[in-house]
């Protein structure tokens, strides 16, 4: 997986933001697989269209050029999210299903739990972000950090760990590993910072620092899930890795509050 998306990143947007539609399509129907059970049935084809439709519209805002819009692209995304946020209340009167806020509940929270990260993702591969070697300096960053505190945490947690980090969600994880990952993704900042001096030192330490607080809220928040369903892997999509869910749970709490930053810095 860090492969494929090195390659993608290097050789092309199109390639990369072809890689994202992909884990945005089965991430979501992943996603709904998990909670539709014999009472709860989230409205799934719908989900899944309607995070497609916002994913696609990271790339018309970001790098297709439409003519004579009505509107600052910048805000189709919002515009799109208006209907795909209430549509679900409408469709759930036809259904005749149990429980139906609940699964207008499921069908929204896909939408912004997947979707919405990974357009967030290709937004900051934009044709204005700063590069190094041709690389978006900023997105390379982001995964490169998220896999050294992934790696770390666990390296160091399997061979070190004694303290449980979270017990009731996900008792392998330890207070020994989320600290090694946490020093060497914070290492690994500076040693980005001399790579990429254009974005300053702070800059990539708080960056950092919000991968690595909600980067371990967005896997507590996939065991939380899984446990919940007394269920192992997410999926069985990537083999040894599990489903998509399994291998990007980190990201996709991460991704919002790292975007926002870097807008508010006016880094992308």
């Amino acid at each position: 997986m860090v492969f494929l998306l090195l390659v993608a990143i290097v050789f092309n947007y199109w390639l990369l933001a072809g890689l994202f539609f992909l884990i945005t399509l089965f991430g979501l129907w992943e996603f709904y697989s998990i909670f539709t059970t014999e009472a709860v049935h989230p409205q799934r084809l719908f989900g899944t269209i309607g995070g497609i439709l916002l994913y696609m519209t990271s790339i018309v805002v970001f790098r297709v050029d439409i003519p004579d819009l009505p509107v600052n692209p910048s805000f189709i995304p919002i515009l799109l999210a208006i209907p795909l946020f209430f549509l679900p209340f409408v469709f759930e009167i036809y259904r005749r299903k149990p429980q139906p806020l609940v699964n207008v509940a499921i069908t929204i929270t896909g939408i912004l739990y997947i979707a919405l990260p990974l357009a967030l993702l290709n937004m900051m591969n934009g044709e204005e972000v700063v590069r190094f070697w041709k690389l978006p300096v900023v997105l390379t960053g982001f995964f490169i950090l998220t896999w050294i505190y992934d790696t770390g945490a666990y390296l160091f947690g399997k061979r070190f760990g004694k303290h449980e980090l979270f017990k009731r969600i996900s008792p392998k994880k330890t207070w020994e590993g989320t600290i090694a990952g946490a020093v060497l993704t914070l290492l690994a900042s500076v040693g980005l910072y001399f790579l990429a001096p254009d974005i300053s030192l702070p800059d990539w330490i708080i960056f950092s620092i919000l991968i690595i607080l909600f980067g371990s809220f967005g896997d507590l928040a996939e065991s939380l899930f899984k446990r919940s369903f007394n269920i192992k892997d997410s999926g069985s999509i990537l083999p040894g890795h599990g489903g998509i869910l399994d291998r990007f749970d980190s990201i996709f709490i991460s991704v919002p509050f790292v975007f926002l930053y870097l807008v508010l810095r006016n880094l992308i």
